[in-house]
């Protein structure tokens, strides 16, 4: 009886190791992939009109066209150009037209729905420091 009470012992042992790695390559496989999903917080933040969660993943100097005025502005001027473009237009939603990867990072084509008029809207991101951040955002009247 001692005999099948140390066979089990050491099957629990073993499976216990078996677990601990499948947790570990589980938990691994998983944030791989979120560190490469940036552009669907994007899109998520466009959808919102939140440019405080779309700050999260810009670069620190980042390229925005708007219909009236394009240029090339910090981090911190982005923010607040965003916050004044969204808080105008009460941005209603954001309908992705095409996602995917390019060369150089991620990138997004999509309208943006507002009270005051439609915007097709691009975002390009690039992969810095093993994450993804938005270089460039074009927001064009249609």
């Amino acid at each position: 009886m001692a005999h099948f009470s140390f066979n089990t012992a050491l099957n629990n042992i073993s499976m216990k190791r078996i677990s601990t790695y499948i947790v570990a390559l589980s938990s691994f496989v998983m944030f791989s992939f979120t560190t490469q999903n940036g552009i669907d917080e994007v899109i998520g933040a466009l959808r919102e009109g939140n440019a405080s969660e779309l700050s999260k993943y810009m670069d620190e100097n980042i390229e925005i066209s708007l219909p009236d005025k394009s240029d090339s502005y910090s981090r911190a001027q982005g923010i607040l150009i965003l916050k004044d473009f969204f808080s105008n237009n009460n941005v209603k939603s954001f309908d992705v037209k095409h996602k995917g990867d390019g060369p150089n990072g991620q990138y997004c084509v999509g309208t943006l729905y507002t009270k005051n008029g439609n915007y097709r809207t691009n975002v390009f991101m690039k992969t810095k420091a093993d994450k993804q951040v938005v270089k460039e955002i074009r927001f064009q009247a249609i």
